[in-house]
């Protein structure tokens, strides 16, 4: 098979969530458990970092992989979804997977997998947990898919968890409260291993406390610990003002990596004193040149001036608190909001963040989830957001140019699936 085709062979019998949902969901760690014994438990070969978390986990994840490429490790990162290309799931110090590896751990193992009936994720899983064993990486930066514990990631005994933040997403899968969701997300939590949390609240922090005594674990909360003095956006991301590091610029451009970056400073150096050999150097460069190092996009990313464009990834509630007070700060003559969501999210509870000045430019993407436009641009109406529908980002995006001024401000997103049909089909 060509690599096209291996990729149409696994998206076809596979089932793989970013285009289901639901029915690509598997509960419980058997095929996984399955594979990994085949495999020759992969996983083992190489040291790990864990990171779950309803927000946030990506960058994290990324960032992460950039201070210790820096250091000089030969790093893994396995993350998702991906967003052009499948290979961006899988990565060594930057570099996508080969396609001849894809290819042949598809072909190789069909045999063994195929009776499974094993989920796009499960697979990809072990894909990447055999690619990372066979390069003989250093360390690997694992995020979880969805929830944690019952994620298939979740075989691993890693060096140390972090658990970014909980709020409400994927409730049809991990509960309907965030005491619900933070108990699977803290099922990453493993005897003895220290775990870094991120954000927590009345009702998640009992949560963590109790599975980090059970487990025996050093529990952090990065909150208390306040690592993160200021931030100042500049002409690329923050310029934060730290307790370990001051002057420390972020690439990355969001709010919300302000939280992040207090729970990476916590997360680094718990990994200092367990023995990496991360230096200030390695920080500063790992946080400057994120995007660069490992090949994240999307993330209050900049993709034009005279209109500005930018996308973002964010696609649930918790995401858009902060998107939503980010577009109150930028400058513009008329916000032009081009907006899709799939159909498994709080879509109403999004909308009521999103301001009712702009114009907006409904769309969906090319996934089975994607909400039709029609409806979205109905919903949206009870919120007092207006707009026209598009078949696709790109003709939203084309019509968006055509009504601006060089001072108007762009914004994609709602989905990740949205930023990623952007990007696949530029933005010019």
């Amino acid at each position: 098979m060509t690599y096209k085709e291996t990729l149409a062979y696994l998206y076809q019998t596979t089932p793989l969530f970013q285009q289901t949902g639901k029915e690509a969901y598997k509960e419980g760690l058997h095929n996984t458990l399955a594979l990994d014994e085949y495999l020759g438990h992969p996983h083992t070969h190489f040291r790990t970092i864990h990171v779950a978390g309803t927000n946030g986990k990506g960058s994290c994840s990324h960032t992460l992989a950039a201070v210790l490429q820096s250091a000089g490790y030969k790093t893994g990162l396995y993350t998702s979804p991906h967003l052009i290309d499948f290979r961006e799931r899988i990565r060594i110090n930057g570099e996508p997977i080969p396609e001849s590896f894809v290819i042949d751990f598809t072909e190789r193992h069909r045999p063994f997998y195929e009776p499974l009936h094993p989920s796009f994720f499960e697979l990809t899983t072990a894909m990447a947990f055999s690619y990372f064993a066979s390069q003989k990486i250093d360390v690997a930066v694992i995020e979880t898919g969805l929830g944690g514990r019952l994620d298939c990631t979740n075989i691993i005994l890693p060096d140390l968890c972090v658990i970014t933040n909980i709020s409400f997403d994927h409730v049809q899968f991990l509960g309907n409260t965030l005491t619900e969701i933070a108990g699977e997300k803290a099922g990453i939590i493993k005897r003895g291993v220290p775990v870094i949390i991120g954000e927590a609240n009345q009702e998640t922090r009992p949560v963590f406390i109790a599975k980090a005594h059970e487990t025996d674990s050093p529990i952090y909360f990065a909150e208390d610990q306040k690592l993160l003095i200021s931030a100042t956006p500049c002409a690329s991301g923050f310029l934060y003002q730290t307790r370990d590091y001051p002057n420390l610029r972020g690439e990355l451009g969001g709010l919300s990596q302000q939280k992040n970056t207090n729970t990476l400073l916590l997360t680094l150096r718990c990994l200092q004193e367990k023995g990496y050999r991360i230096t200030e150097t390695d920080i500063r460069n790992g946080f400057a040149q994120v995007c660069g190092r490992t090949g994240l996009m999307g993330r209050w990313q900049k993709l034009g001036d005279h209109p500005s464009i930018v996308c973002d990834t964010g696609h649930n509630t918790g995401g858009f608190r902060y998107i939503a007070e980010q577009l109150k700060q930028q400058t513009y003559k008329k916000l032009r909001i081009i907006f899709g969501m799939v159909n498994d999210k709080d879509i109403s509870g999004v909308l009521r963040m999103l301001p009712q000045e702009a114009a907006y430019y409904f769309t969906q993407a090319s996934v089975k989830r994607a909400l039709p436009a029609e409806e979205l641009q109905a919903l949206a109406a009870s919120h007092q957001l207006q707009g026209n529908c598009y078949t696709s980002v790109s003709e939203a995006l084309k019509r968006a140019l055509k009504d601006s001024s060089e001072e108007d401000f762009i914004f994609v997103g709602g989905s990740s699936f949205i930023v990623a049909d952007l990007l696949a089909g530029g933005t010019r």
